[in-house]
């Protein structure tokens, strides 16, 4: 894959800053998961989940593989169905199917490990078509509102080209843009640093600190510690299925209260 000169140069804020989000006071709840279960065959991968997510809050889930945090991030716009329990977002509980369901995802924002851009479709068409398509706005309001977007994360100036004529660090922040595009009450991120080569991770996390800065209310599945602590309201960790421990970055890190914290962030912490 191509790299260009925006990959390497030190870009300029590209946001408007407020001081750090992190345990800002809680807005209204906006997304609520209550007495969630979920199987896959004899596999119980969530375990009577109670989470409650407030407007402006960064959520961060962390914890080893196989621990449901990416079933958990994949239940809130319903690409995983529920076996039992309910989730509501912004006061209205998540239709089966149909038009419904295509609605309210609409105002679920996903950001997932792989980019799954349109190859086919330059990086401006693959932001716009969602509002074009699903949401049938007018061309030139839907054009203006992503050429901003891709200058807001960086990426403007490859409007033109293609998804593999970027590097991974570029597409995922197309990737990013394409999600707000859809202006999004909440935005889910599904390890999204996973598949980017170690230099190009801090790009992204670093458009995802402005996102809540700007108080975008995120629920963000990873193993970067360090955006945890920084950008996190909340910290949850999950093991087996269930919420075994929640609470701010500085009391989780400094002070973990199960054994399977401790010994997760023993483990990660000096890998």
């Amino acid at each position: 894959m191509t790299t260009d000169a925006s990959e390497t140069t030190p870009k300029p804020p590209v946001f408007a800053k407020s001081d750090s989000t992190a345990n800002a006071p809680q807005g209204e709840p906006l997304v609520v998961l209550t007495s969630v279960n979920k199987h896959f065959g004899a596999l119980h991968v969530l375990q009577d989940i109670d989470l409650t997510i407030h407007q402006g809050e960064v959520v961060v889930v962390i914890g080893p593989s196989g621990s449901g945090k990416s079933t958990l991030c994949r239940t809130i716009n319903r690409l995983e169905a529920i076996d039992a329990g309910t989730i509501t977002i912004d006061g209205k509980q998540l239709p089966q199917e149909g038009r419904e369901l295509a609605r309210l995802r609409s105002d679920v924002g996903m950001v997932f490990q792989s980019f799954n851009l349109f190859a086919h479709k330059t990086v401006l068409q693959n932001v716009t078509l969602g509002p074009l398509k699903v949401r049938r706005e007018k061309a030139d309001v839907v054009n203006r509102r992503a050429q901003e977007l891709l200058d807001r994360v960086g990426v403007g100036s490859q409007a033109d080209k293609y998804p593999a004529q970027l590097s991974g660090g570029q597409q995922q922040r197309v990737a990013i843009a394409r999600a707000l595009a859809m202006e999004p009450k909440v935005m889910l991120f599904d390890e999204p640093t996973s598949a980017l080569d170690p230099e190009m991770i801090n790009e992204v996390l670093e458009v995802m600190r402005d996102l809540a800065r700007e108080g975008m209310t995120m629920v963000v599945v990873t193993h970067e510690m360090g955006f945890a602590r920084s950008a996190a309201n909340r910290v949850i960790f999950m093991a087996d299925g269930r919420i075994v421990e929640e609470n701010t970055p500085e009391e989780f890190f400094s002070n973990p209260r199960s054994d399977r914290a401790r010994d997760f962030l023993s483990k990660i912490l000096h890998h």
